[in-house]
């Protein structure tokens, strides 16, 4: 059951768990599509937040073969320092599918996400990943809280962003509300995402956790969305029916009962695929 939202946390040093010997490993994964023009300097800012945490961490980057050098880049920079791994998915797209990926390929307990183009902004990493190691299960970067902005959005972009997220109330319902479970920047405890299989078409991965994950405590952490500083928006029309697939899918498996008693069924392996 989820505990209530908190706006605002105490954020200090990551703290460590009885008979742990440091702070629990970190990964974050960033997922890449032609983004050549920023993920060197990207990669350069989120090491420099990271590093005065003094925690055990890693970024993979995830790039849907690019083949504009955005691999290349990547590798050059591991070959310097091995916290950076690149993993390049062939014949697959897909911004969820991509996150999914990258935290297969890693161990650690803590894992995030973030984009490549820059409008998250690296330096609200400590403070999320500080929140997650000291007892929070999620910690979201929010336009939507006191303190969050949307940047540049004209009045079309924040309309839809509003009623993207509207919809995704009733299967929130039950416990507090995330204000901005759209957001594409968050760190969470693997062990609450409780194994379940997530959609891997689209760019909605938290909205999916939020709803399938088992959480005690999140917090939304206030950030100004920043304007994409070179490339082009992935966003596009498929963008938005993988969304609807992923609404009818979740909003089927909570309000419609024989898809319940199915997907009971499946998980206790009495009914084949």
């Amino acid at each position: 059951m989820q505990m209530p939202i908190e706006k605002n946390s105490r954020l200090g040093a990551p703290a460590m768990r009885q008979g742990q010997a440091g702070p629990e490993k970190f990964a974050l994964v960033i997922p890449t599509l032609r983004e050549a023009q920023n993920i060197g300097g990207l990669i350069s800012v989120v090491r420099a937040a990271l590093d005065p945490l003094g925690i055990v961490y890693e970024i993979l980057v995830v790039d849907d073969d690019s083949r504009d050098g955005t691999a290349e880049i990547v590798s050059e920079m591991g070959a310097r320092d091995p916290r950076v791994k690149l993993h390049v998915r062939v014949g697959e797209k897909g911004l969820s599918g991509a996150i999914l990926h990258g935290w297969e390929q890693t161990d650690a307990p803590l894992v995030g996400v973030m984009d490549a183009d820059r409008q998250h902004p690296p330096e609200l990493l400590p403070q999320l990943v500080t929140a997650v190691m000291n007892g929070c299960d999620l910690a979201i970067g929010s336009r939507y809280v006191e303190g969050g902005q949307l940047g540049g959005w004209n009045p079309l972009r924040r309309l839809l962003s509003w009623a993207a997220t509207r919809v995704t109330w009733p299967l929130q319902a039950g416990h507090s509300r995330v204000r901005d479970p759209m957001s594409g920047y968050f760190v969470v405890r693997r062990a609450c995402l409780g194994g379940a299989e997530f959609q891997k078409a689209g760019f909605k991965l938290l909205f999916e956790i939020l709803v399938r994950g088992q959480f005690g405590s999140i917090v939304e952490i206030p950030y100004q969305f920043g304007l994409r500083q070179s490339g082009l928006s992935k966003a596009n029309m498929r963008v938005g029916w993988d969304y609807a697939v992923l609404l009818a899918r979740l909003y089927a498996a909570r309000f419609l009962p024989w898809r319940r008693s199915r997907g009971a069924r499946r998980a206790a392996g009495t009914e084949s695929l």
